[in-house]
């Protein structure tokens, strides 16, 4: 208990600096009439915190909630599952219904739901994936879910960076399955090492509002792109972000999360922040605990 106040007390010190002068969207009390004025905008408010069950260990596994609520978050990020060789399982119906259990007993969220395996079965060469994602959909209808986000993962063998005929390949297989989801009300996104432009024009040539860009802070900071820019230059086209510094815990690396703020104040972007940690120099559930207090300090709790 004293090491956690201690770390608190860090926390809010290293981010104290880079907080001054932040602008405040949307997180202080409300009267009724600025509420429903604020509900009628459809303008959400505050942000909610949630990690990637495989950075907890907890891959497509239930008992990752207890474990997020225990680091003091509002959610996961439920991978699939799988490999090259077998289907992803959460396919397996008896898998899915652990989930509402767990979530009603934890009282936590599922942020989104995330196909790691796309980066080993590509989904622009293998049929395997062309066909997952198509029953992912169908996963995602059905699970308790307030956003239902699919993250298609490309990287790996998935990479589309300077890959033209897999571009196309995959431009062509989200607009075959784009009208599913947008009768499912599912949102398919893509997270890959392309930039801001290069996301853009899939998406426009895909044309569909149910594909957007699951944006990672981190991965793109390391192609070199200008993060920050990026945001302001996607906008509502992201539809979820991965919080993660590959140099250090948050707050002491690469990113600088006051400016991350600020460009999603500039978009008005109020969601999810899904931590994928990679640094761990405190432990594992400790160093989460740091990187989520550090979270709480830049971007206020959505109440509700």
């Amino acid at each position: 208990m004293v090491q956690n106040e201690m770390t608190r007390r860090r926390i809010l010190a290293t981010a104290a600096g880079a907080f001054a002068g932040l602008t405040i969207l949307g997180d202080s009390p409300l009267s009724a009439q600025e509420e429903n004025r604020e509900r009628g905008q459809r303008r959400p408010r505050g942000f909610r915190i949630g990690v990637c069950d495989w950075t907890i260990g907890k891959r497509t596994d239930p008992t990752a909630f207890a474990m997020a609520k225990k680091i003091g978050l509002d959610g996961v990020q439920v991978d699939f599952g799988g490999g090259q060789d077998k289907d992803p399982p959460l396919f397996d119906p008896e898998l899915q219904k652990r989930y509402p259990e767990e979530l009603q007993a934890q009282n936590m969220r599922i942020a989104s739901l995330a196909m790691g395996v796309l980066n080993e079965v590509a989904y622009k060469s293998d049929p395997r994936a062309e066909q997952w994602v198509d029953k992912a959909i169908d996963v995602a209808a059905a699970m308790e879910m307030r956003q239902k986000i699919i993250l298609l993962a490309f990287f790996g063998n998935g990479d589309l960076k300077n890959d033209a005929a897999g571009t196309d390949a995959t431009v062509s297989k989200l607009k075959n399955v784009a009208a599913k989801a947008e009768k499912a009300n599912v949102t398919l996104a893509i997270e890959s090492w392309l930039s801001a432009e290069e996301h853009i024009a899939i998406l426009d040539r895909v044309n569909s509002p149910a594909v957007q860009v699951y944006y990672d802070v981190a991965n793109s900071h390391k192609m070199g792109y200008d993060i920050y820019k990026e945001i302001r230059t996607l906008g509502k086209r992201v539809c979820q972000f991965h919080a993660k510094d590959y140099d250090d815990l948050y707050g002491k690396g690469s990113i600088d999360f006051a400016k991350v703020r600020e460009a999603m104040d500039a978009v008005e972007y109020r969601g999810w922040l899904v931590m994928e940690g990679v640094k761990m120099p405190l432990g594992l559930e400790e160093s989460c605990r740091y990187d989520a207090e550090y979270l709480k300090t830049m971007f206020p709790r959505r109440v509700g």
